[in-house]
């Protein structure tokens, strides 16, 4: 029953996201400091007022807080922005180069015709153009990795 418990407490994944959640918890304080420490009052800045909080609605003797929703709504597009720009896309131009130069090289789709030169798909056994019979690859030549063989 414990080594049971040990190899999942010790397996990669639970461990990967345990030290995500850390880090997530970290970055939200950085983001929530952004918002309300510089974005905020650059909106203030330019509107007038930092937040949106006093925009409620009154609907007969209740009061309806659109302001409070709205502060979210803007908290939430900019922390989304904020990752976006700041992990998200540099994270892909970093895999991108990374990854450049490890690409497997297409796989072709198309082969020449022995005795007329012309192109013809590659798992042709015949060629359309003359009608001459075509030498088939071997099985693990023809079919692409990661696709069955019949």
């Amino acid at each position: 029953m414990f080594k049971g418990f040990r190899d999942f407490i010790f397996r990669g994944n639970v461990v990967d996201l345990a030290v995500a959640v850390i880090l997530g918890a970290a970055f939200n304080t950085i983001v929530n400091s952004l918002v309300k420490d510089v974005l905020n009052p650059l909106i203030a800045a330019t509107v007038g007022k930092p937040d949106f909080s006093g925009v409620v609605l009154q609907v007969h003797s209740g009061k309806i807080s659109v302001g409070n929703f709205l502060n979210a709504v803007v908290s939430f597009l900019i922390v989304a922005a904020v990752i976006y720009f700041a992990i998200v896309l540099p994270m892909h131009k970093v895999m991108e180069r990374i990854n450049k130069g490890n690409a497997p090289p297409p796989s072709p789709t198309i082969k020449t015709c022995p005795e007329c030169l012309s192109e013809i798909p590659v798992g042709a056994r015949r060629c359309a153009h003359c009608g001459q019979p075509q030498p088939q690859p071997e099985v693990s030549e023809a079919v692409p990795v990661g696709e069955p063989t019949a």
